[in-house]
């Protein structure tokens, strides 16, 4: 049994606690509560007290590209033009050895756990890279194996073979920390008969999948017009394509996508209308402020998502576009730019952020009856952040505190079902 006291503990599911314990018992939480009531209560438990710190459940990065971290920056002279950026991306991508995947992946990872994120929902083109570099550093997550290049219905049944034989493989290799899931990628990657395909073999065998949506004016310029950069690509590559001439989400909800329950990233360019369908069905979003701002793809409507009782988890994407995994960042990112957008309404809280970075993010990947709030019987995932910092005093506001004056670099320990994967030096 061990016992770690702060002066500060968030559980998320109820009010911060001042002078907290969490009691660790067998990778699993077994109480939480004022360190002077835990203390007594196990009275024989090892104490490790992290003082000047808050303990709070573990962030859970929702929307990552592990296999691509050895692109940081090399992407940077192009984000302006996301048509040059996905090809050079693609160029780029094809360089590298397996070898360089594995070990980017790995350092992404471990950039990750010392960031305090213990869990990860990662999509990878080479999903083993993102197993592999998971398991090594000891985190949890769940690896969406990426669909290839594939928007003509002419292939689609073949091209869902290959896939469903990729994902049976790397399926086989899960573990209690990490799972598999699916990535039919975009609407201008994959064709409509390959959704359809990939959504009922999802609902049938219970699989996560998740799908970039919504995320660029280029999409949503092909989808209700047909029109732009990617009819362009088509006719290159003599792919049959026809658009359905509504936004994304109402063509995913047509399809039977929205059916699965899918987690969508970005879904910047969503009407009202799209929010209430994607409400109504069930899917999440993964928020991903820092990176749809560095394109220049504008902020999406998080305040709006929350209030329509959507799961909402927020996602570092892949560090060519965002250059770091700091869930504490994003956060504040995410408060500020919501608050900064014309329509809204309230001011996002530090509160709303955190748990977007917790809880929000494990009910994203439906891993909220494991991780996401600090309560007995939850698995033991768990960042420790410093507050001892002068720019963070005096702490008046603990929540406040970690949003807006810290980072990644506060993190003093991470743990994931008990198990330390990171202590600062």
């Amino acid at each position: 049994m061990l016992l770690l006291t702060a002066e500060h503990v968030l559980p998320i599911s109820s009010d911060p606690i001042r002078n907290g314990a969490v009691a660790i018992d067998e990778g699993a939480i077994a109480s939480v509560g004022p360190s002077d009531e835990i203390i007594a209560r196990f009275p024989d438990a090892k104490i490790e007290d992290m003082n000047e710190a808050a303990i709070l459940p573990g962030f859970v990065n929702c929307h990552s590209h592990l296999e691509i971290t050895g692109m940081r920056g090399a992407l940077d002279s192009v984000e302006h033009d996301f048509r040059a950026w996905l090809l050079k991306l693609n160029g780029l991508r094809e360089s590298m050895s397996d070898d360089d995947i594995d070990e980017a992946a790995y350092q992404g990872a471990l950039e990750g756990a010392a960031a305090g994120v213990t869990c990860f929902g990662d999509i990878g083109r080479n999903g083993r890279a993102g197993f592999r570099a998971l398991k090594r550093a000891g985190l949890r997550g769940i690896v969406f194996q990426e669909t290839e290049f594939s928007p003509d219905n002419r292939t689609a049944d073949e091209d869902f073979l290959k896939l469903a034989e990729r994902f049976e493989s790397l399926s086989s290799e899960a573990n209690e920390l990490v799972g598999a899931g699916l990535s039919p990628h975009a609407p201008y990657t994959v064709g409509s008969r390959l959704f359809e395909l990939i959504a009922q073999y999802s609902i049938i065998n219970r699989i996560p999948i998740t799908i970039h949506a919504a995320e660029s004016a280029n999409e949503t310029e092909l989808m209700t017009r047909g029109t732009g950069f990617f009819t362009e690509v088509y006719e290159k590559f003599d792919v049959e394509w026809n658009s359905p001439h509504c936004s994304t989400i109402e063509y995913l909800e047509k399809l039977g996508v929205l059916a699965a329950r899918p987690l969508l990233a970005h879904c910047v360019q969503v009407t009202d209308r799209d929010i209430d369908r994607i409400a109504a069905n069930g899917a999440k979003i993964a928020h991903c402020p820092k990176s749809n701002a560095k394109f220049g793809h504008g902020y999406a409507p998080f305040e709006k998502f929350i209030d329509a009782g959507i799961a909402v988890g927020l996602g570092s994407d892949s560090v060519a576009s965002n250059n770091v995994c700091d869930l504490l960042g994003e956060a504040r990112f995410a408060a500020l730019t919501a608050r900064n957008r014309p329509d809204s309404h309230r001011f996002i809280t530090a509160r709303d952020v955190l748990r977007a970075a917790t809880l929000g993010g494990a009910e994203a990947l439906g891993l909220e009856d494991k991780i996401g709030t600090l309560e007995p019987g939850k698995q033991a995932d768990i960042a420790v952040v410093s507050l001892s910092h002068s720019a963070q005093k005096p702490v008046t506001d603990v929540e406040a505190a970690l949003v807006f004056s810290s980072n990644a670099r506060d993190i003093l320990r991470t743990m994931v079902a008990g198990k330390t994967v990171f202590t600062a030096q």
